[in-house]
């Protein structure tokens, strides 16, 4: 299932978006293979790239993870903070179930639930894109407002990608 501009996925995240009060831009560009070329398609270092990753804390509890481009999740790190001996990340299938989008699109904003989100402490004070609910679609934010508008929390749970 492919979604296009003015998909449902990107209607939604749209619409969270401007009801957040956070001020974006949206990059609409082509289809990409790699973080190397989201970034250059989006006018971005890798690592103002967001990734939204899907956590499994339990049974239908998920949480939303936003993670730098050039870092990954630090498992131990994000445990402590959690105060959880186990996550997992979901499949494809569930991620899409629960949030409303599929890999690739993902974003809290218009998620089918209002799930937590926890962000790397390196999110705010930048500039950052992120995704916008639909394939080859971003919204710039400024990294501060946008864990403000999430209420998210601000840790340090990533380590550089290997």
């Amino acid at each position: 299932m492919s979604e296009t501009a003015g998909s449902d996925g990107e209607r939604r995240a749209a619409a969270a978006l401007e009801a957040s009060g956070v001020g974006y831009t949206i990059t609409r560009h082509g289809p990409v293979r790699s973080l190397a070329e989201a970034a250059a398609a989006r006018g971005v270092e890798p690592a103002d790239v967001v990734k939204t990753i899907v956590v499994r804390r339990g049974d239908d509890d998920f949480l939303f993870v936003l993670v730098p481009g050039d870092r990954t999740i630090s498992w131990p790190k994000l445990r402590a903070l959690l105060g959880v001996s186990r996550l997992s990340m979901p499949d494809a299938t569930t991620a899409r179930d629960v949030t409303g989008y599929e890999r690739g699109t993902i974003t809290p904003f218009g998620s089918l639930t209002a799930w937590p989100v926890v962000a790397d402490s390196r999110v705010p004070d930048r500039s950052v894109s992120i995704g916008a609910g639909a394939h080859g679609v971003a919204a710039t934010v400024d990294g501060s407002d946008l864990v403000r508008a999430l209420e998210a929390t601000v840790a340090d749970v990533t380590d550089p990608e290997a």
